[in-house]
């Protein structure tokens, strides 16, 4: 019994997500070995393999893999898919293109988003948007998994690992990349970051969140939105916490004019500290928030940023 992991990375540094891999695959059993494919990777192999847990890493240096096409990957994960039980991604963008592909082509059941491990075969993942938790088996002989990252804490350093180079499969040449659009900024990542601040609908424009950048800075935080303030062109798509969304537990989760709707509830609910601002005393947000204040953010906001 073995559990092969995807590595998240981008093709400098490891993505804490596969930190937190590695920490439910404990949970199932068996040597740990991770996989990291991308163009030029071997550092990020090499940080791999400072992981706790880890036997073996194994790492495809190929341009097919430098962009996370999900087909090369998903190719290459099945062709090693002889040698273990368990096939694990994150539930992250790179995670839930890859995986589903790689199930299929096995002809498994794919367990998503799982966010604890209570036997090799059995899983709890999240329905309805987080308000129920299934607890699924499966008998299948290979189990292909996401990782809810928000629900398992990193492992730590100390390992030294054997890195093992291995050979690209074939391409098979159904997608390629074409370009990145990618938003640069100085501020933390937002699925890794100690402390979100997230503006909603209440922001009312893309010039107003200005002011949630101004706190952000002040705090070092990650910026993030609900979907209403992304579909309204307030923030970009890749700000988004919710269900469709990116899920996030920081530390600190301030809400800023977001009403507090179940699909966002879904991605920042597991927050250790919630603190929500909104004018609206009957506002959902409430509900699941530590500390709330009923205020007009126009006011609030900058006095918090003053006060920092």
């Amino acid at each position: 019994m073995a559990v092969l992991i995807l590595a998240d990375h981008d093709n400098e540094t490891l993505n804490d997500q596969t930190a937190k891999s590695v920490t439910a695959a404990k949970a199932m059993g068996g040597d740990i070995h991770i996989l990291c494919a991308g163009s030029g990777c071997s550092g990020v192999a090499a940080q791999a393999a400072k992981l706790d847990g880890v036997a073996k890493v194994l790492c495809a240096s190929d341009d097919a893999y430098g962009h996370d096409l999900a087909e090369p990957l998903a190719d290459l994960i099945v062709s090693l898919a002889g040698d273990y039980e368990h096939l694990v991604g994150g539930a992250t963008t790179t995670g839930k293109n890859v995986m589903p592909r790689v199930a299929a082509l096995l002809d498994t059941n794919m367990i998503s988003d799982i966010s604890a491990v209570e036997s090799p075969d059995t899983f709890e993942r999240p329905i309805y948007a987080g308000n129920a938790m299934a607890v699924v088996k499966c008998g299948d002989p290979k189990k292909v998994i996401t990782v809810r990252g928000a629900s398992f804490d990193a492992t730590g350093e100390g390992g030294s690992a054997a890195v093992e180079e291995i050979a690209a499969v074939a391409n098979p040449g159904l997608s390629e990349w074409v370009e990145d659009k990618v938003i640069s900024s100085d501020r933390p990542e937002l699925t890794s970051a100690k402390i979100v601040i997230s503006g909603g609908r209440g922001m009312g424009s893309k010039e107003n969140f200005e002011i949630i950048d101004k706190v952000a800075d002040k705090l070092g935080a990650a910026v993030g939105a609900s979907r209403a303030a992304v579909d309204s062109g307030y923030a970009p798509n890749d700000y988004q916490v919710g269900q469709t969304g990116k899920v996030v537990a920081p530390d600190l989760y301030i809400a800023v004019g977001i009403s507090g709707a179940i699909q966002h509830l879904a991605g920042m609910k597991d927050s250790k500290v919630i603190v929500a601002i909104n004018k609206d005393e009957e506002a959902p947000i409430f509900q699941v928030a530590d500390y709330g204040l009923v205020a007009d953010l126009f006011d609030a906001v900058p006095k918090l940023e003053a006060a920092l």
